[in-house]
């Protein structure tokens, strides 16, 4: 994975605009993570599941720039994700998007069936 690469498209992302290098480099050590390359080995897009492998896995930080966009390229990511043998059996599998809902119901993904059960901790990055 191109951490330079990765960086440089979620501090402008709406939803880790401004995280640190250093944050990302971290979050992507201790996450199974999927990447998206062209022929030339070029990263063009980029995902990562936080997971025990067990009960639970959330998925993170899926992007595909611009230029690579309508392709078909984030449906196959999607689909290579959910199809991961070190995911099959984990009985919750989360995200959270802003705009992107209609990409995943494609594959299964449904809103919180009692989303008044999830409480959420936010904390300011140490790093």
């Amino acid at each position: 994975m191109n951490l330079d690469f990765i960086h440089s498209f979620l501090t402008t992302s709406y939803w880790a605009n401004g995280i640190s290098k250093e944050l990302v480099a971290r979050s992507i050590q201790h996450s199974l993570c999927f990447g998206i390359f062209t022929s030339s080995n070029q990263q063009c897009g980029f995902a990562r599941v936080i997971t025990d492998f067990a009960t639970f896995a959330y998925l993170a930080d899926v992007f595909v720039i611009t230029e690579h966009r309508d392709k078909g390229l984030s449906k196959w990511l999607i689909q290579t994700i959910v199809d991961d043998p070190k995911l099959q059996g984990v009985s919750n599998f989360l995200l959270a998007t802003k705009d992107a809902h209609s990409l995943y119901e494609k594959y299964q993904f449904k809103p919180l069936l009692n989303p008044q059960w999830y409480l959420k901790m936010r904390k300011e990055n140490s790093v």
